[in-house]
């Protein structure tokens, strides 16, 4: 059991300040000149030449996921360096300031304990005096008796008719995360129930999702924390209206709606009844918060079994972070390769490439995770940083990607470090199509990283015209990760193993991980420019080129009485 200081201790700002400028530690000069040295001349080809062994000394295996890392453009010696840095660092330190509850989030004097969501039951951790774990349990219970009446049929709509459509409703990571884990494990689910998810405020959003659902058979869960999420509460609202206008009774609303919040008097004034809240903590980040309540969409579409198989994975995850020394740690060793490209070799952006249908929303789910995380100008000091921060993370599943960006991997200009992911045995057997499948992921990486030389395309026959077209420079690093099974558990480890990379990074930069102010300038000026759009009698005093934007938009909107008419 840990213990905690009381809410009003206020933790020192010094406490997790590094001691000295990033790029004024030993260990990052040390890289810095290995990359000038050495690293940058680097060529795969002639690394896995040199030693025989390479593609298994450079992998690293635990809870089911094994990792190949040897076509990065490192050796012994770089990992060495980039380890010696994550201890300057004081990575170990961090990571068990996070797992005691400590508030690591420090512009917003939180706690980070997303981990705590998936402790099991038995165990306790104390924070300012309270089991975080009894909470999360208690609302994890709540949460599988709802689900269980949903997918039983026990729940009944306003008119008696049993629940067959959910829609959540939410932004970021109250969409993203559910609805990548929907789609990850849609195998594993209920397929008598659809789901629905609706995050835009374009009108058209709310009107396809609700195009072709019965009124009396459908479900909305609304996820806001506070109730009042701009983008959120305005789709709450019109689907609110939907319902009421197709059942012809406000009663109707607390049968159709329940809410992930805690704000209960905003939540009850809507509608929702009381017990059908389900509440989540301040020390949860939206893109860390898929497994407290704001996977009860996932619950409902899963069963709550499936989701505790989901949680088991995250936290085998987390345990592996938290005491596995950083060279056989999956989550350190991958956020310290990105450091390396990122701040080494100037890469600016990461592919994240599955091959796996089921995995297709798991890149969109990671650009929040890493670049709402750090995408960062500012250290935990309020200090300007003088290094690069969070890279790009796209990507698609690994198929579509071949035919439609994998050509600029191959031969562009800029060096996009790749992360491939692939399923040893499907969930789907059909023939020999997986095989099929992972046999692209094994060559795309090995095209990647050996590419073709002039010779080669000359021996093949290729006109002389034609041959620098058809050369391929490879050394393009990636990585290779491999799983046995799409799973509930498997899922959760390698969201977790992300999460925790992602942490990683932020330690090295000395960035808040946890914040995300970046996020609040233009919402704050959308509330302003929402009102010079409906009211066409309110001033203007942007910029020239906003205010000419309103002026074309309001001429196009035909105002009647000095209100904008509604299409």
């Amino acid at each position: 059991m840990t213990s905690l200081p009381a809410a009003d201790l206020q933790l020192p700002l010094f406490v997790y300040a590094q001691k000295d400028d990033l790029t004024g530690k030993s260990a990052w000069i040390a890289l810095q000149e290995h990359h000038r040295e050495r690293a940058r001349h680097f060529r795969l080809d002639r690394l896995f030449a040199a030693d025989d062994k390479r593609g298994e000394r450079f992998t690293a295996e635990a809870v089911g996921i094994y990792l190949d890392y040897s076509k990065n453009l490192v050796t012994s010696e770089t990992m060495v360096l980039l380890m010696q840095l994550a201890r300057q660092c004081g990575l170990q330190d961090r990571i068990d300031a996070m797992y005691r509850g400590e508030r690591i989030n420090l512009t917003e004097d939180r706690a980070v304990l997303h981990t705590a969501l998936r402790l099991p039951a038995h165990e306790r951790l104390v924070v300012d005096g309270e089991d975080v774990v009894a909470q999360v349990q208690e609302v994890l219970g709540r949460m599988e008796t709802f689900a269980t009446k949903v997918r039983n049929g026990q729940w009944l709509g306003h008119t008696g008719r049993p629940i067959r459509h959910v829609v959540n409703i939410g932004i970021g990571g109250s969409d993203l995360g559910p609805m990548m884990a929907h789609e990850a494990l849609r195998h594993y689910s209920q397929r008598e129930l659809s789901l629905h998810f609706l995050s835009d405020v374009d009108g058209a959003a709310l009107l396809e999702t609700v195009r072709d659902l019965p009124a009396q058979e459908t479900l909305f869960i609304v996820c806001s924390k506070t109730f009042t999420t701009l983008e959120t509460i305005t789709n709450a609202n019109a689907a609110r209206q939907w319902l009421v206008q197709q059942l012809g009774d406000e009663q109707a609303v607390a049968r159709h709606f329940v809410g992930v919040t805690t704000n209960i008097e905003e939540a009850s004034r809507f509608g929702i009844d009381p017990h059908n809240m389900f509440g989540f903590w301040d020390w949860v980040g939206g893109r860390y918060s898929m497994t407290s309540a704001v996977g009860l969409s996932t619950m409902i579409a899963i069963g709550p079994q499936h989701f505790r198989e989901l949680l088991a994975g995250f936290h085998a995850m987390d345990e592996h972070f938290r005491s596995t020394p950083l060279e056989r740690n999956l989550p350190a060793i991958l956020g310290m390769l990105t450091v390396w490209y990122t701040n080494f070799f100037g890469a600016a952006s990461q592919a994240v490439l599955p091959y796996s249908q089921y995995l297709k929303r798991l890149p969109a789910y990671l650009q929040q995770l890493t670049m709402e995380s750090n995408g960062k100008h500012i250290d935990v000091n309020g200090q300007q940083v003088g290094y690069q921060t969070s890279p790009v993370y796209w990507g698609d599943n690994g198929i579509n990607g071949q035919h439609s960006f994998y050509q600029m991997l191959h031969q562009g200009r800029q060096l996009v470090p790749c992360d491939f992911i692939g399923f040893c045995r499907p969930l789907e057997a059909l023939g020999q199509q997986h095989d099929w499948l992972m046999a692209n992921m094994f060559a795309q990486g090995e095209a990647l990283a050996f590419g073709k030389s002039a010779q080669q395309v000359r021996e093949e026959g290729t006109p002389e015209a034609l041959v620098p077209h058809r050369v391929f420079d490879g050394n393009r690093p990636s990585n290779s990760m491999l799983i046995d099974r799409l799973t509930p558990y498997s899922l959760g480890t390698l969201v977790a193993l992300y999460e925790h990379s992602v942490f990683t990074q932020g330690v090295i930069w000395n960035i808040d991980s946890f914040d995300q102010w970046g996020v609040e300038l233009g919402k704050q000026l959308a509330k302003r420019t929402a009102r010079q759009l409906i009211d066409h009698q309110q001033p203007l005093h942007h910029d020239s080129s906003t205010n000419a934007l309103i002026h074309r938009y309001r001429a196009s909107n035909r105002p009647v009485g000095g209100q904008a008419r509604a299409a």
